[in-house]
């Protein structure tokens, strides 16, 4: 997190310089980065230049009032949350404080470890409140759906990476949309004027591979009546994108690498050879230093085309993105199909989420448009979809209504472990652990036992977060939501809860 390892600092707005170097020495030991200032004056001209990730601003100053300086952070809109200082002890200039929207309050004298949590946990929320607005600002990106951690981190190298004339590999499950990567960097670039060629290695026969890459003129083989530009050519001044690049047969893989270190195309054929200016995108949905390892591909045009990776998560690592990329097909194919779905019932929407996706996105937009061409209505139904994404659903929730208070046991095959049948969180800790299997008398906090209970819980299902959410009885976004508090609570040493 910047703010606690020191690239970013919190503020301190003390009139009291003793009491200010004491506040920075303090923060400085626990490894967070901080700057004094004595006025308010001297607040805003620092800000004026740099937005502070946290401000601990003292209520009594020489040349204005905290509140009021308070109140006027909030209103110009600055990016920092505030902790305010107080030697008053009164409840009700807290309570005003944390009205004027203050994240906390201290009253002096206060330990030094009061301070360094009550920082730690401000600056933790402050960045997963950032984070999640980011996220709800890019539910989509250049054609691309989805709200997930893991697409922003997709986007990010996207936007980052399409200023650049390097090139990138794209890895990812069959499905995954890399070639929508490939477009989404093309059209961010500088270069987006220019044409986008796509080349799927897979689906050409490897005799006439070089021809579709380089280029032939006529009489170069049989069958080869007139001149032709192959897709490197065809792709000067744009991008050219070499999707399952992996299936290239060896030799022409040397023959790619001398191209892509002179940027000189030689048809088939030919004895004369012709500059392009051309950025190479590349794909592949196998594991490409496996493919080194074993031989079959080269390694230095690995790394070659290896210089900005970018991996496309296989939809059942997306929580909820199911659902979004859902309905936003659901209406593509209503209209295209005109039929009359306005939305996507409950239990249909289960079973999309508790279905694993081997296909990806190809696989759900198939699944859906054979729903709707076979199907009407307003409501897109359980009985609507496939057999195999209705077993899924059904088998994420019958375990759950047979674990009820009440409930018949369900049968042996259906039945998953007991939920609080978790490795403790202290394995040193016995008492802990007894208390965790069922005896003991040690109280452990709540946060603790469902944190062991859900991280268990994914463990059982693989990584399936939506599916470990259905047997849970709670949402995929409740998980993905606590999961990102305790991963800021771990790196600053601390609980923080939401």
């Amino acid at each position: 997190m910047a703010a606690v390892d020191g690239t970013s600092e919190v503020l301190i707005i003390e009139d009291d310089a003793l009491l200010a170097r004491l506040y920075v020495e303090q923060l400085r030991m626990a490894g967070i980065a901080a700057t004094a200032v004595g006025t308010a004056a001297a607040a805003f001209e620092r800000m004026t230049h740099t937005v502070p990730a946290l401000v601990l601003l003292d209520l009594t100053l020489p040349d204005a009032n905290g509140l009021d300086i308070l109140a006027d952070l909030r209103h110009r809109g600055r990016g920092c949350d505030v902790v305010v200082v107080t030697a008053h002890g009164s409840v009700n200039v807290a309570v005003e404080a944390m009205r004027a929207g203050a994240h906390d309050f201290l009253v002096k004298p206060f330990a030094p470890e009061r301070l360094v949590v009550t920082v730690r946990n401000a600056l933790a929320l402050g960045t997963l409140a950032r984070l999640v607005d980011r996220i709800g600002e890019r539910a989509s990106y250049c054609g691309m759906i989805g709200r997930s951690l893991v697409m922003q981190g997709v986007y990010r190298i996207i936007e980052g990476a399409s200023q650049s004339r390097a090139s990138v590999f794209i890895t990812g499950e069959s499905g995954t949309g890399k070639e929508l990567a490939a477009e989404a960097l093309h059209t961010r670039s500088p270069r987006a004027a220019g044409p986008f060629v796509a080349l799927n290695c897979a689906a050409i026969p490897r005799d006439l591979m070089e021809s579709e890459i380089f280029g032939h003129v006529r009489g170069a083989f049989t069958g080869a009546h007139a001149d032709r530009e192959g897709a490197a050519m065809r792709a000067h001044g744009g991008t050219l994108f070499l999707d399952e690049v992996c299936e290239m047969d060896l030799a022409l893989q040397g023959k790619l690498l001398r191209f892509l270190q002179t940027g000189s195309v030689q048809k088939v054929g030919s004895g004369t050879t012709e500059r392009v200016d051309i950025r190479v995108v590349s794909a592949t949905n196998r594991d490409p230093l496996t493919e080194v390892d074993a031989g079959r591909f080269r390694e230095d045009l690995y790394y070659r085309l290896h210089v900005v990776p970018i991996h496309l998560p296989p939809l059942r690592e997306r929580g909820d993105d199911v659902l979004l990329i859902a309905r936003h097909l659901l209406g593509e194919l209503t209209t295209l199909e005109g039929k009359r779905f306005k939305g996507i019932e409950p239990a249909a929407e289960a079973a999309l989420m508790a279905y694993r996706w081997p296909g990806n996105i190809r696989q759900l937009y198939n699944v859906l448009h054979g729903a709707i061409v076979l199907n009407d209505g307003e409501m897109l139904t359980l009985d609507m979809l496939p057999a195999v994404v209705r077993e899924a659903e059904s088998q994420a929730v019958a375990p759950a209504a047979a674990a009820g208070p009440r409930g018949p046991a369900a049968p042996a095959a259906m039945e998953p472990p007991p939920l609080l049948d978790f490795e403790p969180i202290d394995d040193d800790d016995d008492e802990a652990s007894g208390l965790l299997a069922g005896s003991g008398t040690r109280i452990i906090p709540l946060w603790q036992v469902e944190r062991a209970a859900i991280e268990r819980a994914i463990r059982i299902c693989d990584g399936n977060v939506p599916r470990a959410a259905a047997l849970l009885g709670i949402s995929a976004s409740t998980i993905y939501r606590k999961r990102q508090s305790w991963a800021a609570a771990d790196i600053d040493g601390t609980s923080v809860e939401l």
